[in-house]
């Protein structure tokens, strides 16, 4: 045998020898995996076993989440840790499940000893469908869908809330303005007639302190504003500015014309009166507490011969006294409702600018007044899987199927296309669910064609100076697809108004299908843009048909 020849014996010999130890570490560390079952009905489990036997120093790592797509992990159980002498064996179950009918394959699963990788089988699986005895269980057809009357449960909520603040508003308004109040003595002391009030008044100074505390200055100051307060308000007089000498004077000239009848004695007992109390006013005149007394009398006596002296009022002036007072009514009620509207204003005021403060002004805006993203983003959302293979999507209101006409040409390549929308371009926001299948399950999916054709529908609806870009995108559960993005201006043909649209296009697919998630809303709608950003998190689509 030749040299060359021994050579290449020699390495088919080591490649022999070195074959049962592919996938192993040198330290010996083994790795194996075991299906309970594979073959299984719709919802049932399988338990999916991972033995590692390694050194008792070394780090494992064992696959974590959703990494045994298509089936979907139930839960992770670590059994006990058995040891043999410097070895160690470490188990991990898996309970693996599927809703769908069909073969489908646990792709092999990587184990990572000291960062050394390990890769398991691939197991194969069926999965059947639960068979229904129809002879016992009627079949029905799956009832078409109906519309529905929206909820006003929240707009009811908030017109309860407004009503509850208006109702408490008012009756603290109630209750301290408008409502009849006790009236003080005070308050009833002033509603007296002009003589009961200057007798009260001249009772109270009776009973005063004024003259044993020798101020008469105060007590003959009161005494003078009492009698001449009363013949301003009874006799209409001007009073109160008058000197002694201009106040007698006009007494005397309503004496002679008839219009008050005092005898002369009782006109000169109230000059020397008056003539007193300007001598203790402004000479500091001290008089005799007994004709400071004597005085209040004298005083009294003047004004119970006044109220005797004027004559009886005419029915023309009785009506003007009435019409006075209800004006007078009518003004005190006037200002009372000003009052309240004025602490209303203040209320609502004070409360929108703390709101606007804590929660900015288009917060407080879009709440008071509405705004239609903001409601869908509060508002009740709806997860759901929509066509076949199906699209797990969770949006503010449930997508609608649509009924599309497609040209036949395409329609020869189709094998099922279903489509489900909310919204449209014109209003806030739009949401498109599309999934198709092709005959044969012929090829890759072509997204290059599916995104010239979504950027063409854009064209036909009036999308014009379209942006796009394209990224990866990996849904929650790890599926990898394609995400184009950009925005374009859009003319509303009713309105003709132009508005900037931000759209967001997910396509997703194997052989034999393609699925595509649309999303449009207006630039600029921060409600709308969580939104989005909430359904492409909890997006979900199934890549195995």
């Amino acid at each position: 045998m030749s040299v060359q020849g021994l050579k290449y014996n020699l390495v088919i010999v080591a490649a022999i020898l070195l074959l049962p130890f592919l996938g192993f570490s040198q330290d010996g560390s083994k790795v194996s995996a075991k299906v309970d079952t594979t073959s299984i009905k719709i919802g049932e489990q399988i338990r999916y076993t991972v033995t590692v036997e390694t050194d008792s120093l070394n780090i494992v790592h064992f696959p974590e989440g959703q990494t045994f797509s298509p089936l979907e992990t139930v839960e992770a159980i670590m059994k006990d840790t058995v040891k043999n002498q410097n070895k160690v064996i470490l188990q991990k179950v898996y309970a693996l499940t599927q809703f769908d009918s069909g073969a489908y394959t646990i792709p092999p699963q990587r184990i990572a000893i000291n960062e050394q990788p390990f890769l398991t089988d691939s197991f194969q699986i069926k999965v059947a469908d639960v068979v229904v005895d129809t002879t016992k269980q009627k079949m029905f057809d799956i009832k078409p869908l109906i519309q529905v009357e929206k909820s006003y449960a929240k707009i009811w909520m908030w017109i309860l809330f407004i009503l509850l603040g208006l109702l408490i508003v008012g009756g603290l308004v109630y209750w301290f303005f408008l409502r009849k109040k006790p009236l003080t003595e005070e308050e009833k002391e002033a509603l007296l007639p002009p003589y009961d009030r200057a007798l009260l008044e001249l009772k109270r100074l009776e009973n005063s302190r004024y003259l044993i505390q020798d101020e008469y200055k105060k007590y003959y100051s009161e005494l003078t504003d009492i009698v001449r307060s009363y013949l301003e308000e009874d006799v209409h007089v001007s009073a109160m500015e008058s000197t002694t000498g201009q106040l007698i004077a006009k007494l005397e000239m309503l004496k002679d014309a008839g219009e008050l009848k005092l005898e002369d004695d009782t006109i000169v007992q109230f000059q020397k009166i008056l003539e007193t109390a300007d001598l203790v006013k402004f000479a500091k005149s001290k008089p005799p507490t007994s004709t400071a007394e004597e005085d209040r009398k004298l005083v009294e006596q003047i004004v119970v011969k006044t109220h005797d002296a004027l004559p009886e009022p005419t029915e023309e002036e009785l009506m003007l006294t009435e019409e006075y007072l209800e004006e007078l009514a009518k003004k005190k009620q006037r200002k009372k409702i000003y009052w309240a509207a004025a602490i209303f204003v203040g209320i609502l005021f004070l409360g929108g600018a703390f709101s606007i403060a804590y929660y900015g002004f288009k917060e407080v805006k879009d709440t008071v007044i509405g705004h239609p993203t903001k409601e869908l983003l509060e508002g009740e959302w709806v997860t759901s899987s929509y066509g076949y293979p199906p699209i797990d999507l969770e949006t503010p209101d449930v997508l609608v199927r649509q009924e599309l006409e497609i040209p036949q040409q395409i329609l020869d390549s189709i094998q099922d296309m279903q489509t489900f929308t909310y919204g449209s371009y014109i209003q806030h926001l739009s949401i498109s669910s599309t999934s198709v299948m092709f005959k044969n399950n012929q090829g890759d999916p072509d997204f290059e064609g599916a995104v010239g054709s979504a950027l063409g529908i854009f064209e036909q609806v009036g999308i014009r100076n379209i942006i796009t870009k394209q990224e990866e995108f990996t849904t929650k559960s790890g599926v990898a697809g394609l995400k184009m993005f950009g925005s374009g201006n859009f003319k509303n043909p009713a309105t003709q108004k132009s508005k900037r649209l931000k759209y967001n296009i997910l396509l997703f697919g194997g052989k034999g299908f393609i699925q595509q998630i649309a999303l449009t809303w207006e630039d600029g709608d921060e409600y709308a843009e969580e939104i989005v950003t909430r359904i492409l998190s909890t997006l979900d689509v199934k890549t195995q048909v």
